[in-house]
């Protein structure tokens, strides 16, 4: 049987187990659109985030900030397997390398499609752009609602919770994460 077999089987035993009946018309192919779904929403353990960064890195005297801000993400909480939904603010300052700006979104997909915690996800993203790209500094700041806190537990809807991830000259230099700060709190222009 293979993995994909397995997976649909015990996605029909799981709903089984919750009093369904896997044969009704609507749930027929449940198993099998669930387990796609999954493989989707989890194929981050499959991809090298070095891989993705070494392939789009430019040499460069710029040595200011590089900020990509606003990035949508959707994982999965590994304690309840219930949806996370948040954006990602990504910078880091050259020493000499850039990485192409498209990368940066490509990361933080990687470690979204993974079943995550948060704090563990932004210090993930933080740490693969610094091994890879070699910066003076990178910051990862993440804000994210937890399908788990909202849909289940102490159910408080539009609770944000909100991590960070300082390396190099954004933890040691207070105007050069001050910048960061201000930069990722500016609204952004409405003729985006």
């Amino acid at each position: 049987m293979s993995k994909d077999e397995e997976l649909q089987q015990a996605i029909s035993k799981v709903i089984e187990l919750l009093g369904e009946d896997v044969n009704r018309e609507g749930l027929l192919k449940t198993p099998s659109r669930v387990a796609k779904s999954l493989k989707f929403l989890t194929e981050g353990y499959e991809i090298d985030p070095k891989e993705i960064l070494s392939k789009a890195l430019f040499t460069s005297t710029n040595n200011e900030m590089v900020l990509v801000r606003d990035i949508e993400f959707y994982s999965m909480c590994e304690h309840h397997i219930l949806p996370i939904i948040g954006r990602v603010h990504v910078a880091y300052i050259p020493d000499g390398k850039v990485v192409g700006l498209s990368k940066i979104p490509r990361i933080v997909d990687v470690f979204a499609r993974r079943l995550q915690i948060q704090e563990q996800m932004t210090e993930q993203i933080a740490d693969a752009i610094l091994d890879t790209i070699q910066p003076k500094g990178v910051a990862v700041v993440v804000h994210a609602r937890h399908m788990c806190m909202e849909m289940r537990g102490v159910q408080k809807i539009n609770s944000t919770t909100v991590s960070s991830a300082l390396r190099g000259l954004f933890k040691s230099d207070q105007r050069t994460r001050n910048e960061f700060y201000n930069l990722i709190n500016t609204p952004t222009p409405s003729n985006f």
